[in-house]
């Protein structure tokens, strides 16, 4: 059986790389899948814990925190297409204005 911090130190490593991609990449795209990433870090801690534990309650957390997640990549993926069009760039500064 691996041990609780071999998941945790997995987790924290996707963490820091999502958070590496949120704040040096310079595409929407990437940003948002950094963003995923970071997410799925979440639901490996979750899933630790619950193995840990013995119950499923971090399991179903995680079951509602990928559904979210689903909703908010189709929902940023239809934001980040229109934008696109609006501006053809997908560099964030080119988005700094909040006059359309």
């Amino acid at each position: 059986m691996i041990p609780l911090g071999h998941y945790l130190i997995v987790s924290a490593v996707l963490f820091a790389i999502g958070t590496a991609g949120v704040f040096l990449r310079r595409n929407l795209i990437t940003i948002l899948l950094s963003i995923e990433i970071m997410l799925n870090a979440v639901n490996l801690t979750f899933v630790a814990f619950a193995r840990q534990s013995g119950n499923l309650d971090g399991q179903i957390v995680v079951f509602f925190v990928m559904t979210v997640a689903a909703a908010e990549a189709a929902v940023g993926l239809a934001i980040v297409i229109g934008l696109y069009r609006h501006r053809e760039s997908l560099n964030p500064d080119a988005f700094a204005s909040l006059k359309w």
